[in-house]
């Protein structure tokens, strides 16, 4: 696949977000423990990604204790505390959920439905991909649609790979090369509503491959809590907070002026769920709450809009 550095080039569609609103925030909380790597779970090392130990090295054959309990605190305490703030926000979710993860999170699931937030998949494992042969990545696709269906009640609609590697979190060529590969799996299914495998642009847009289409909802790297675990990212929570309102009230300058946009807002529960980051996201969305014209959706809210023909494609 081609690349596309033009995109919507000098005049972006206008997205007719609902009630005229000039900003579309979008919020992500990604349920991921229970699904890294460990020896316990049949990997030949353990965890090493995203946590309170920023360039942790993998230990090769071994369980890492510490590893597993920065991630069980994702589970047994960040998520409900992000849960509790995210409701009583009144804020739609879309969560980027790890089938495996979820089958170990039973209680956890049913809170994401009595909520009434979208549960999107993100994949089998959270493991890198990077170098997974096809028809092994099409069995993991196929299997975590299955089990979170059963877990959830309904297959999802939304996708997000998203781990490629560690060393490859730019838009290199060893990650577009896998994106497409996961795009195409996406699109060989033929199941979902939007991928989100794409940091590319601040509005949706349709891909096709031949007689096949399938449309991108784009995710975020930067207003995400996982700069707090990697190097020269947040590293207090006052950081998280003045980087995700400025990226607010930019993009809703922009918006009123007639250019409305995606604010995609990416959580982890090991990471936002730790108290004072919860506080500087319970601070912005406060800030954000004060503002009219704002459309809270999840990604499947806007796939559906945009696939309504709101957008150029359809």
């Amino acid at each position: 696949m081609e690349r596309d550095l033009a995109g919507y080039r000098r005049t972006p569609p206008a997205p007719n977000w609902p009630h005229g609103a000039a900003l579309a925030v979008q919020v992500v909380l990604n349920v991921e423990e229970g699904g890294e790597r460990s020896p316990l779970y049949g990997d030949a090392e353990a965890e090493s990604f995203l946590s309170e130990t920023v360039g942790a090295e993998p230990w090769q054959g071994q369980r890492n204790p510490n590893m597993e309990s920065m991630y069980e605190y994702g589970s047994r305490v960040g998520f409900w505390r992000l849960h509790r703030i995210l409701t009583q926000a009144e804020v739609p979710v879309t969560v980027f959920a790890v089938a495996r993860a979820l089958a170990q999170q039973p209680e956890a699931v049913s809170a994401m439905r009595e909520a009434g937030w979208e549960i999107a998949s993100h994949g089998l494992r959270w493991i890198d991909y990077r170098d997974m042969p096809r028809d092994e990545e099409r069995q993991h696709m196929h299997e975590a649609i299955r089990l979170h269906t059963e877990l959830t009640g309904s297959r999802p609609l939304g996708w997000y790979t998203g781990r490629v590697s560690q060393n490859t979190l730019s838009l290199s060529l060893s990650l577009s090369l896998s994106l497409s590969l996961s795009l195409s799996l996406v699109m060989e299914e033929g199941g979902f509503a939007y991928t989100a495998d794409s940091y590319a642009d601040e509005l949706p847009y349709w891909v096709r491959d031949g007689q096949r289409r399938q449309l991108v909802v784009p995710y975020t790297l930067d207003a995400n809590d996982m700069r707090f675990a990697t190097p020269q990212g947040f590293n207090e929570g006052t950081q998280f907070f003045t980087y995700l309102r400025d990226s607010f009230d930019q993009m809703y300058e922009e918006g009123l002026a007639g250019r409305p946009a995606i604010l995609s807002v990416g959580l982890h529960s090991r990471l936002a769920g730790r108290p004072g980051r919860a506080r500087a996201l319970a601070r912005f969305l406060s800030h954000v709450r004060r503002h009219e014209r704002v459309w809270l959706a999840t990604r499947l809210d806007i796939a559906r809009h945009w696939a309504k023909g709101a957008g150029p494609g359809h």
